[in-house]
This record gives C-alpha cells, structure tokens and sequence, in this order.
C-alpha cells in the first residue's frame, strides 16, 4: 500500500534482517543456493554496512521520531551473521574478515547501548527504559542464546510489563510516541514469540500452554486477526493477519520438533 499508508516513506532497518534469515532459512533446507539468491543478501548486507548506524521507525513503523531500536540493529547484526554463514556454507570467495568485523562491531554497540544493566533488561530503544516484544528477536535470531541471563532478564521484564490477562502486548502505549489513537490489543504473534522463547529456554510447559492458548483464539474457520481485546474477548485489527499465521507456523514448528524458530 502507498496510499494512506504511513509506513510507504518510513525507514524499517529490521527488514534487511528478515530477509537475510528467511532466505538463510531456504539455503539450509534447499543445501544450495543460486547465485542470484546470495547476492541479494550480499547486496542487504552492504547496505546495512552503510546505514545500521541510522536510527529507524522500527518494526512496528512508529509514527513518532526516529530511534535507535534494539531490535532494529539486532537485524542489521542478523543480515550480517546470516551472509557470513552463508559465504561459509556455500563456499563463496569472499573475504571474510570485514564483514566479522563489522559483526562484532554491530554486536558490540547493541551490548553496550541496547541494555540497561541495572535492570539486566535489553531496551526499546538505545536509552528507553522500556521494553518492547520485539526482543523477543534476540534469541530468536541468534544474537544471544536463550539461556544467557541477559535474555532471561529481557523474559522477565516482558512478563512484567507487556503481559495482559497472560498475553503479550507488543510495548506499552502509555509510554511510546508510536502516533497512533484508538486502543491496543494484545499482538498475537509476540505471544507466539514468547511461546517459541520459553521453549527454546526450556520451558516446556510454558511454551506450550501459551501456544495452544493463542492458537484458540482462532475464529470458526481457523484464522486469527492482528490483535486480540482480553477484556472483549474478541480479535481486532487487521484480518486474516498474514503475520499472526507466520508466527503460529514459526512456533509449531519450533515446539513440535525442538528447533529454533524460522
């Protein structure tokens, strides 16, 4: 959409990352990969070289000023990871030492500006003192394990201030310049996320009592909206929600045979 859609000039770092994991992904599966392929992803990763150090509208294209969103460099950091690991597999002549470099130095930046040691919490934004679902991306994308205790604290502070009737928000609005009126739901695919998170930490009976949760707030016929009003008991937003569906997927894939999320 163009049109009435605010996000057509927003700058969105995180779907540089996106791409780079989801065609990564393929790869994997396929054991090749075109050269055309690969060089889409060399081509995402030369940009974030040259922009990660941009602040963006984040992946929820927020309305408001620009920031330096946690998430939104840990996709600069995945787009990277991923043309590494694919330069490996694939064996393409590459050199690798600049693109690590430039790995560690994106890690780096994220470890230090990203997190609020006092409350051993990763942030929205470099500075907030917020969190944001969106964190969630964090092990989800390789950039921590899930058992690293900067992550369990991120977990921790989620559950404590996005939880909703025990599903998750995906950041407070009290509390975001996100320019956006009207009430906000809880947003189904983060507590898809959160499920796929717990699982990935061991938590098994977590992941899977908030998955099958979730999952049955389908309609009669099996689809889910964007987001869901607790007090209502009722879907709101967009409908079907292609990105509701891809995190349902994502997840039951993850808990279903123990990997990690796509």
């Amino acid at each position: 959409m163009r049109i009435g859609y605010g996000a057509y000039t927003q700058f969105q770092l995180d779907v540089l990352g996106e791409l780079a994991a989801v065609v990564y992904e393929f790869a994997q599966l396929q054991g090749t990969l075109e050269r055309d392929a690969w060089e889409v992803i060399k081509s995402a990763a030369q940009t974030v070289s040259r922009v990660w150090q941009n602040n963006d509208h984040g992946i929820w294209e927020m309305r408001g000023p620009v920031r330096a969103f946690t998430a939104s460099k840990v996709a600069a950091w995945t787009t990277v990871d991923r043309w590494l690991k694919l330069i490996d597999m694939l064996n393409i002549g590459e050199d690798k030492a600049p693109w690590e470099q430039l790995r560690d130095q994106i890690r780096a930046e994220i470890l230090t500006k990203g997190f609020d040691a006092k409350r051993n919490t990763f942030t929205q934004y470099y500075g907030s003192k917020n969190v944001d679902a969106s964190l969630l991306f964090i092990p989800l994308s390789g950039f921590l394990p899930a058992t690293d205790p900067k992550v369990a604290g991120t977990v921790k502070a989620i559950e404590q201030e996005l939880l909703q009737d025990g599903l998750v928000l995906r950041y407070k609005i009290t509390a975001s310049e996100d320019g956006l009126s009207g009430e906000e739901g809880v947003f189904l695919a983060c507590s898809f996320w959160l499920a796929t998170v717990y699982n990935m930490m061991g938590r098994k009976d977590d992941a899977k009592k908030l998955f099958e949760r979730v999952a049955n707030l389908k309609n009669d016929v099996g689809l889910l909206a964007e987001e869901y009003l607790t007090k209502e008991k009722t879907q709101i937003g967009n409908f079907p929600q292609a990105f509701s569906h891809l995190a349902l997927v994502s997840a039951a894939y993850a808990l279903a045979d123990n990997r990690p999320a796509v």
